[in-house]
């Protein structure tokens, strides 16, 4: 748990999009349900964020593999989710939002630069069946550790704060970090690692953020192909009735 978190390259996004994507039709799941070493709040819909869900949808995959990674965590830690299936609604706002507060602090920065900056922290909103958002496709998971009273570890900054600090391994580049600083470096691996020997990738810009099955995960893991498009809890909802109508006749 204490080896240090690699500094590594921001997602090519043309070719992170690029990757054929050869979907295994897996469900979806509720993160409520899980047992009492992994809790789920779901943040944006606590915000009250127009459309966000009151629930953690992911694929069952990712499900069983959070349930890995925090049964591995040391006694009194449990790991949260605070964000994982998204509807495009919500990606899109999140998207508006801060390109809308980036393009008010810099007004001169050209398009292209703004956006540029608004991906370091939040995926271009598409549900292109080829080059969805990683968090349309119920494979992204964004995720902290609480200890025994339900209090968030300081990890250095907030969840889905856009500033340099967020990065992963922002730390970690400390010539002499403070006893404060260290701490946060300590809980930044603690989660980085449980989190990657579970099967997870990270995205380097953001340390609540993990992937697992699609395109990024395909990038950052070395793999030829995603195996997670885009879903929707509806399709999950329909092959339920659908089972539910068929035992009926």
């Amino acid at each position: 748990m204490n080896a240090p978190i690699p500094l590594l390259n921001d997602p090519d996004w043309t070719r992170v999009s690029a990757l054929p994507i050869r979907e295994n039709h897996e469900d979806l799941v509720p993160a409520s349900l899980a047992p009492a070493n992994l809790a789920c709040y779901p943040a944006y819909y606590k915000l009250g964020i127009p459309n966000a869900v009151p629930e953690c949808y992911m694929r069952r995959g990712v499900y069983q593999r959070l349930l890995a990674a925090s049964r591995s965590l040391p006694k009194g830690l449990t790991l949260l989710v605070m964000d994982s299936w998204r509807p495009y609604s919500v990606q899109q706002y999140l998207y508006d939002t801060l390109y809308n507060a980036i393009e008010n602090h810099w007004p001169d920065k050209p398009a292209a630069e703004l956006e540029q900056l608004t991906r370091e922290f939040v995926s271009l909103p598409s549900t292109n069946p080829r080059s969805p958002s990683p968090h349309l496709t119920g494979g992204s998971v964004d995720v902290t550790l609480i200890d025994e009273h339900g209090l968030m570890l300081d990890m250095g900054s907030q969840f889905d704060e856009a500033t340099p600090w967020s990065h992963t391994a922002a730390f970690e580049q400390l010539a002499s970090p403070t006893p404060h600083e260290q701490q946060v470096i300590a809980n930044r691996r603690l989660l980085y690692r449980a989190m990657i020997d579970a099967g997870f990738t990270n995205l380097p810009s953001e340390w609540w953020h993990y992937d697992f099955g699609n395109q990024l995960w395909a990038w950052y893991s070395g793999q030829p192909q995603a195996c997670y498009g885009p879903t929707h809890p509806e399709s999950l909802e329909s092959r339920w009735r659908q089972e539910i109508d068929r035992r009926h006749q």
